[in-house]
């Protein structure tokens, strides 16, 4: 593990930059040849998201991978970036033909790198949703309205520029609704990945951070002493889980044997299905379900209203959806209607408001800039 790749001053860089310095961090060869399009590959590259890198991953997605392997009859490998920029151009340059995306990163994969959804995860406790964080040190006193209340006080830490709920999440439903820009708001804004913000926050070198409800079962499950030091004090509404992608230029027949993979994986009974079911347990997965693009279409409705009209937007969406979050003022209420829409509702990740930057828009994607 290097330092530099948990670092929260870490900076996205853009296209074929981000990921040939992502190549080498990781010991990659930048130059390899990519695969011609349209033809039935030797080997298939499954892109996995992990600032860890191959230690801390490989062990959780090898066995998936094996098991695809065997099931669709060409071998499979990993291939590890540190951020989703590196992850959607490695399948933009046809480096890499299949992956596992969050939702934001999914629009991203599909506008700019040829690729299309086969299928959505499902959590272990039935769901197809998690939730967007925000998090303070345990003991600190720091409450959200006292964030909230800006004066260049606290440090914070956001997320990657791709991340559904590192940063569009809580820049929709908690700074843009109150017409909070965070780089006006904080002493600091540090954008890293959600391992990187919660040490930081654990550590003290930042105050609060954004974080997710999956990052929170992962702490608590690999380092607990870490959970132990960091608590929640804003919650989102529910947004729709990672899926699975690939170039819709591969070939059909084995397309078709990926899909099936994913779709079947671990359903049944005897002891095979049964293995199989401790595998996605270890990625605090349930099963995969069929899906496609359009699940995506709640995210690019929510990015052009956003884009387009600002927090007023936000707010009369969040209203109409029945969002209610959790924190603050309303620290005791809970969601109140529109169960039924919350899972199938999500938002995407934008750059923060400034003069710097502008919100992203579909099939519009904006460089990822360091932030102010």
């Amino acid at each position: 593990r290097r330092a530099e790749d948990d670092h929260p001053s870490n900076r996205l860089l853009d296209g074929d930059e981000a990921q040939r310095q992502d190549d080498r961090r990781h010991g990659r060869d930048a130059d390899q040849p990519h695969l011609a399009a349209g033809v039935a590959p030797s080997e298939i590259t499954f892109s996995i998201l992990s600032a860890e890198g191959q230690a801390s991953a490989g062990p959780l997605w090898q066995p998936l991978l094996d098991d695809m392997s065997k099931a669709i009859g060409v071998p499979v490998k990993p291939y590890f970036g540190s951020n989703y920029t590196v992850l959607v151009e490695a399948m933009r340059g046809n480096h890499t033909q299949v992956g596992w995306f969050s939702a934001k990163p999914e629009v991203e994969a599909i506008d700019r790198a040829k690729a299309e959804v086969i299928a959505r995860t499902v959590n272990r406790e039935g769901l197809d949703s998690y939730q967007s964080t925000l998090i303070v040190k345990k003991g600190s006193g720091i409450t959200l309205d006292q964030v909230m209340a800006c004066g260049k006080k606290y440090n914070f830490g956001i997320g990657d520029a791709q991340s559904t709920s590192g940063t569009l999440a809580p820049l929709t439903f908690l700074f843009n609704p109150r017409g909070v820009v965070p780089s006006q708001c904080f002493k600091t804004v540090r954008s890293a990945n959600h391992q990187a913000n919660a040490f930081g926050v654990a550590t003290g070198v930042i105050d609060v951070a954004t974080s997710n409800s999956v990052n929170t079962i992962f702490m608590r499950k690999e380092n607990p002493q870490l959970a132990g030091q960091i608590e929640e004090i804003w919650t989102s509404p529910p947004i729709p889980e990672s899926g699975i992608v690939v170039r819709e230029d591969l070939d059909p027949a084995l397309k078709e044997k990926i899909r099936s993979f994913f779709l079947t994986y671990g359903q049944g009974e005897g002891a095979e299905a049964e293995r199989q079911r401790q595998v996605l347990a270890g990625l605090n997965y349930s099963k995969f379900n069929a899906a496609d693009d359009t699940y995506l279409n709640p995210i690019r409705e929510m990015v052009a209203a956003i884009s387009d009209k600002g927090a007023e937007s936000s707010i009369a969406l969040h209203e109409k959806l029945g969002f209610v979050e959790v924190g603050g003022e309303h620290a005791d209420r809970s969601v109140e209607r529109g169960a039924d829409q919350l899972t199938r509702y999500a938002t995407v990740e934008i750059a923060l408001p400034g003069p710097e930057n502008r919100f992203s828009h579909p099939r519009r994607p904006v460089p990822a800039r360091r932030l102010p």
